[in-house]
């Protein structure tokens, strides 16, 4: 494999073992070689695989199953979460503006996505969002917070895309918020009638073909969001 100059040499011996998964096609789950293949394929030390094979599996490239072999990973975005959940906290005089970037990705990611489904989505899938908005509903009433629903409606909104990256991407921001509001003591919206109302108006958009009033309606979902954040951090609620 062609070596690069400069680039420090764990970080060679990873790519090369990324590369050697590319080329020989191997899919999630796939034993990789032995070490002493990868020593002779490499032209490498034991514990130089040893180490590219461990940064590897914290980036959940590749699984190692001690006793069994190292087997090609998920390629999760858990690497992502947790990168993300570290760098809000990580920020203590201000973390609270550390999540709303966070925030304003995502706000930009549904606005864009939410264009696109807003001309295709059946009755038939309009009405499986409106019966996750009538369980907020129902959840609500009893006292109780409904951050899953809140996460179903959104993963169940961008379904019909068929596009696989989309829940993993919406689920990794949904975490770190959830995380990084655990970690810090925040609590939950003490009004989620205002949480269920702006779900349902962003059905009530979408069953008009509004797609302007639907975009309208998920930027102050997330404007809300926004600001009980910052309600929270500063100890106001």
């Amino acid at each position: 494999m062609r070596r690069m100059s400069g680039e420090p040499r764990n970080s060679r011996i990873q790519r090369e073992v990324m590369q050697l998964i590319l080329d020989r096609r191997l899919q999630t789950g796939a034993p990789l070689p032995t070490e002493a293949e990868l020593m002779e394929d490499l032209g490498v030390s034991r514990n130089s695989v040893r180490e590219a094979l461990k940064a590897l599996q914290a980036l959940d490239i590749v699984e190692i199953r001690h006793g069994y072999g190292t087997y090609v990973g998920q390629a999760s975005l858990t690497p992502l979460v947790d990168g993300l959940t570290f760098r809000t906290l990580v920020q203590l005089h201000d973390d609270t503006g550390a999540l709303a970037e966070i925030l304003q990705i995502r706000e930009v990611l549904e606005e864009g996505l939410i264009r696109r489904v807003a001309a295709t989505l059946t009755e038939a899938e309009l009405d499986r969002l409106e019966a996750v908005v009538v369980r907020m509903e129902a959840v609500g009433e009893g006292g109780r917070p409904f951050p899953e629903l809140d996460r179903e409606f959104h993963e169940l909104l961008y379904a019909s895309l068929g596009n696989a990256l989309v829940p993993q991407l919406l689920g990794a921001f949904w975490t770190v918020f959830r995380r990084v509001s655990g970690a810090r003591g925040w609590t939950d919206d003490p009004a989620p009638e205002v949480t269920v109302r702006r779900h349902r108006d962003i059905v009530t958009a979408l069953r008009a073909r509004d797609v302007e009033g639907a975009q309208r309606a998920m930027a102050v979902h997330f404007r809300g969001i926004e600001a009980r954040a910052a309600q929270e951090s500063r100890g106001v609620g």
